[in-house]
């Protein structure tokens, strides 16, 4: 289940999560976290392949839904830990986005109202395989290379785009 919100990101109610992702889909409070290593690269995912919604494709570090009533901080945090074995080492809030992308792959859509968060991952990583098929820390100009040559998810760039103050200020680069 998760939380439906308003045009306000107020919480109207809560969902399946699968159905509020159907067509013509619901608006829906999510997460996006970018964790960076102490080199200022970026950890990315590639999702695995057995998820239902966008599955093989490189994304942002974790992204996900907060319970209801879960503080999306909270959730954040939590699902980092979950899918990435590794808690990270600062998180901080980077601003909200409010988005309707439709995933052709998948024929699902993402209309979600996304909490955004930067910080810092300095343990080992061990990801959950049934998360995450791999991972790799990469360079603003390696990132540019990936997403020009490998599929990325539908909401990536979206994001990324919106937390860039976070980010610059976390890594204190030009990203």
């Amino acid at each position: 289940m998760l939380e439906l919100v308003d045009d306000d990101g107020f919480t109207i109610g809560t969902a399946e999560k699968l159905w509020a992702h159907q067509q013509p889909g619901r608006l829906h409070r999510a997460f996006s976290v970018f964790l960076f290593d102490q080199q200022g690269r970026l950890l990315l995912q590639r999702r695995a392949l057995g998820k239902y919604h966008s599955p093989g494709v490189w994304s942002n570090t974790c992204c996900g839904h907060p319970y209801p009533g879960e503080q999306p901080f909270v959730a954040a945090a939590r699902r980092t830990a979950e899918e990435l074995g590794a808690a990270p080492a600062l998180l901080c809030e980077a601003g909200t986005v409010r988005y309707d992308l439709p995933d052709e792959a998948s024929g699902l859509i993402e209309r979600e109202w996304n909490h955004l968060f930067v910080g810092l991952v300095t343990a080992d990583l061990v990801p959950d395989p049934d998360e995450i098929a791999d991972t790799r820390f990469v360079t603003a100009d390696e990132l540019k290379a990936l997403e020009a040559e490998k599929p990325f998810s539908a909401w990536f760039r979206t994001v990324f785009d919106a937390a860039l103050p976070g980010i610059r200020e976390i890594t204190g680069r030009g990203w």
